[in-house]
């Protein structure tokens, strides 16, 4: 292993130093002010549309050169409607409440003590990130409104678009009157970078995300001397039970897969019900190869449906990121609970029913992070959920789960007031 050179290391540590110092201004500015920041880096992205997309055309090139696979490729492209959805992001994250100095509960105590416990920043958050160049427009804006300092650490694939971005974020930083260093971008695409953050450089880091593919994670997850918010895969599941409507359930399955078959919310195993073999499965899988998807299924898959491919026990563990989804027939809703108690990555899964109750027992039963009723894992995304955006999704069970949003990135304190109390002896 090539040892980090002096100079990368001294960049880093020059960026958690500023940010820590950022984190302290960030912490105490108003929401108008926070709120200013975004609105104006978002009419700074409007009026900077050109050059990012000029940006992105020079990424997507060394990417293609480069023989980036399709899901990745498709992560790191952007066109105007995608360009606008970013600005869009912005502005419906200025106007989340604001979560700093939010009471969470308050206890009055007998001897007369008022205890509150107050949301807090967490501090400075880094972002190793893959590809998605708007990852460096809403990790800064939902870091920056929960009163947060951010490194942002993106791939070298997306490098180009991403510091046309962040021109952007710090433009509104100046305008409000904010240090652009609240919202920082690594300058340099040196994998030593990483190794920096994930040492905590110095001590100035408080929380890691990353957010890109198994390996990225996997070595976050392994190497990081700082708490990381993330997950490891995506292995989504959609149970269609034996109550579920037809045309619901064709619906939800081509969408859970289809609608865009490289984010991590997309469904990569399908479990239909046996009694529902002779109804159900032959209209999915026609409906699901019409749209492009390849189908490997289970020994009753390939015997009812033709141009399906026999699946092996690694389909039942593999995220494709791919048109390819797995269709396993379950007996019942306990099977469907075992085989996805068995292979899920605990990130969202959804049943298509009619009958409630089972609907609920799903719900109860299963342990991930984001569980769907009658809708498309496609929805597992901070904006479906109101958070205007997310800087990604954790699987963990401690602090944040699910969509990291806004909230999530903050901490909090306990503030107790009293009149003279002391303890007794």
């Amino acid at each position: 292993m090539n040892p980090t050179p002096i100079s990368v290391i001294e960049t880093m540590q020059q960026l958690g130093r500023a940010a820590r110092t950022a984190s302290r201004q960030v912490a105490l500015a108003s929401t108008l002010v926070k709120q200013k920041a975004l609105r104006e880096s978002a009419k700074s992205m409007s009026a900077s549309a050109k050059t990012i997309l000029a940006a992105n055309q020079v990424d997507l090139v060394a990417a293609e050169s480069a023989g980036l696979s399709a899901a990745m490729v498709d992560r790191l492209t952007l066109d105007p409607k995608r360009l606008s959805a970013i600005q869009d992001s912005l502005l419906a994250i200025a106007e989340l409440p604001d979560p700093i100095n939010q009471v969470i509960a308050t206890i009055d105590r007998p001897n007369g003590l008022q205890i509150q416990r107050v949301r807090t920043p967490l501090g400075v958050i880094g972002v190793i990130f893959e590809s998605r160049p708007n990852v460096t427009a809403d990790a800064g804006a939902l870091c920056l409104m929960a009163g947060n300092a951010v490194i942002l650490r993106g791939g070298s694939d997306a490098f180009h678009t991403s510091a046309a971005i962040h021109q952007c974020l710090a433009q509104g930083l100046k305008s409000a009157g904010l240090p652009e260093t609240v919202i920082q971008l690594v300058p340099t695409i040196d994998r030593g970078a990483v190794g920096q953050m994930l040492a905590g450089l110095d001590g100035n880091l408080d929380v890691v995300v990353p957010r890109g593919g198994k390996g990225l994670v996997a070595r976050v997850q392994s190497e990081s001397r700082v708490p990381v918010f993330a997950h490891l895969e995506g292995i989504c599941h959609v149970y269609v039970h034996a109550s579920a409507d037809l045309q619901m359930a064709i619906q939800i399955v081509v969408n859970a897969k289809m609608r865009r078959t490289g984010i991590c919310g997309a469904a990569e195993t399908l479990l239909i019900d046996s009694s529902v073999v002779d109804t159900h499965l032959a209209p999915i899988v026609s409906a699901l190869q019409a749209a492009g998807c390849e189908v490997r299924g289970d020994e009753t898959v390939c015997q009812t449906v033709a141009g399906c491919l026999e699946a092996t026990e690694v389909d039942w563990q593999t995220e494709y990121l791919a048109p390819i989804l797995s269709i396993k027939v379950v007996q019942g809703i306990e099977a469907a609970i075992g085989h996805i108690d068995k292979y899920s990555s605990h990130h969202t899964e959804a049943i298509v029913a009619q009958d409630v109750a089972v609907a609920e027992k799903f719900l109860n039963q299963i342990d991930s992070a984001i569980l769907l009723h009658n809708a498309s894992t496609q929805f597992a995304d901070g904006g479906e959920f109101g958070m205007g955006a997310e800087i990604g999704i954790a699987t963990g069970k401690m602090h944040a789960r699910g969509p990291v949003g806004v909230e999530q990135l903050t901490s909090f304190n306990y503030r107790v007031r009293g009149t003279g109390q002391i303890r007794a002896v």
